[in-house]
């Protein structure tokens, strides 16, 4: 295709356009002490506490010591740390530990505070939700995408303050693309930065020149420019789009979305290889704001709500620096691909599955055990501590006919717990329904 070099050096590239040249864009799971206590299907005595209380001991912890030779991690909301890049202005919090507990903290009641949360869908009450899906406009059969880069203030949960991320089109995570195996595409990224960025589609095979890597195969995106990326979906699966310059920062605070490309055979897609009626995208982060499932810490994640009998399918996308385990408390899940390619008959069954930076994993969950069911990262100290769960926490949610009925009065998690039996809710938690 024709580039314009007009703001660009002599490495090859996609159009540049020069600042002022360019277009602008148009609470449910229990805590997790609670289900280990489960005594068969639903979860535990959490809430039961208000029934019984003589039944159920309190707990109470002091602060938590960081691990031997390692410093202390920042809580959630500590001030940010200086990135190592003094070339880069912007910099991103620490990664977060569990919030220290004072020595007479009660573990119990916080525990249950924090749930409550979760079962009031404190997720669904914050503005600013990412990974929606973006229409592309069609030119001469080319897929078109306009996308701004910015500068947001983003709320990890509904308690603490927000904080100062970036976003394509204003959201973290950015808007889902989603196109098929041998579409064109053109991808135009606005950057309304006061930094330089670059885009990488981080699992396409796609020309050099359209890479997305600042100094390699482009100048950088400089503040008010913008960059127009241009190729042919070749590799279908589960993909990502995300900063490739200055990333350890520039990703940390946000600027990372999903990528999907359908097979072209319809066939193998999976909502006809494997009868799924949900297709979840999970991407995961550890930089600012903690420990993040979509942009957002327990209390504020979305469960995922299904029927009995149904079959989803969930894409886990690493966008962190640590590997994260991913374990599912009640019924297994089907791995049946890595980094977009399928497993065939590599295909494997597990409860854990540990996904490292910069990969993709699918899944398929038969949803054929009725309850609220834990769903969370198993490096513990991403998703629980003295003040009960946090983090890496959410929930899968499996509703039965009975569950449907009563959802009508109260939250779904709530529903498809009490009817799979959970202790926790038998007595109805005071404004939970």
């Amino acid at each position: 295709m024709h580039n314009d070099r007009s703001a660009h050096s002599a490495v090859p590239s996609g159009h540049a356009t020069p600042p002022g040249d360019a277009t602008d864009s148009s609470r449910n799971p229990l805590s997790r002490r609670g289900f280990l206590r489960s005594a068969g299907t639903g979860l535990v005595a959490v809430a039961a506490v208000a029934c019984a209380p003589a039944a159920v001991p309190s707990w109470r912890t002091g602060p938590t010591l960081a691990p031997s030779g390692a410093a202390a991690p920042s809580p959630p909301g500590a001030p940010a740390v200086p990135s190592a890049a003094a070339s880069h202005d912007a910099h991103s919090a620490a990664p977060s530990a569990a919030p220290s507990a004072s020595p007479a903290m009660d573990h119990d009641a916080n525990a249950k505070a924090v749930v409550d949360r979760f079962l009031g869908g404190e997720g669904t009450s914050l503005d600013g939700a990412g990974n929606q899906p973006l229409e592309p406009r069609i030119e001469n059969g080319v897929k078109v995408f306009e996308l701004t880069i910015d500068e947001i203030k983003h709320q990890i949960d509904g308690q603490r303050a927000p904080v100062d991320a970036l976003g394509f089109n204003a959201t973290w995570p950015g808007p889902r693309i989603t196109v098929v195996e041998g579409d064109r595409v053109r991808a135009i990224f606005k950057n309304n930065l006061h930094e330089s960025t670059g885009i990488h589609f981080h699992g396409q095979r796609i020309p050099n020149a359209m890479d997305g890597v600042p100094h390699v195969t482009q100048d950088p995106i400089p503040p008010g420019g913008s960059f127009t990326y241009e190729f042919t979906a070749r590799t279908p699966g589960s993909h990502m789009y995300h900063s490739h310059h200055n990333a350890t920062d520039q990703v940390g605070r946000g600027l990372l979305g999903a990528f999907i490309v359908e097979p072209r055979d319809r066939a193998k897609r999976y909502d006809r290889l494997y009868g799924a009626t949900q297709d979840i995208v999970w991407i995961s982060n550890d930089a600012l704001g903690g420990f993040t499932i979509n942009g957002r810490g327990f209390p504020a994640t979305a469960p995922i709500v299904a029927s009995l009998g149904e079959t989803i399918v969930v894409r886990f996308m690493n966008e962190g620096n640590m590997m994260h385990p991913w374990h599912l408390h009640g019924m297994p899940m089907h791995v049946v691909a890595r980094d977009g390619y399928p497993l065939g008959s590599a295909a494997f069954t597990c409860d854990t599955l540990g996904v490292n930076p910069g990969e993709r994993w699918d899944v398929v969950i038969r949803c054929d055990e009725p309850g609220a069911w834990a769903f969370h990262c198993h490096i513990l100290q991403h998703a629980e501590g003295p003040d009960g769960m946090f983090g890496m926490v959410t929930a899968l949610v499996v509703k039965d006919a009975t569950a449907a009925a009563d959802s009508e009065t109260a939250s779904p998690v709530v529903a498809a717990a009490r009817s799979a039996g959970s202790t926790a809710l038998i007595c109805r938690i005071p404004g939970i329904g």
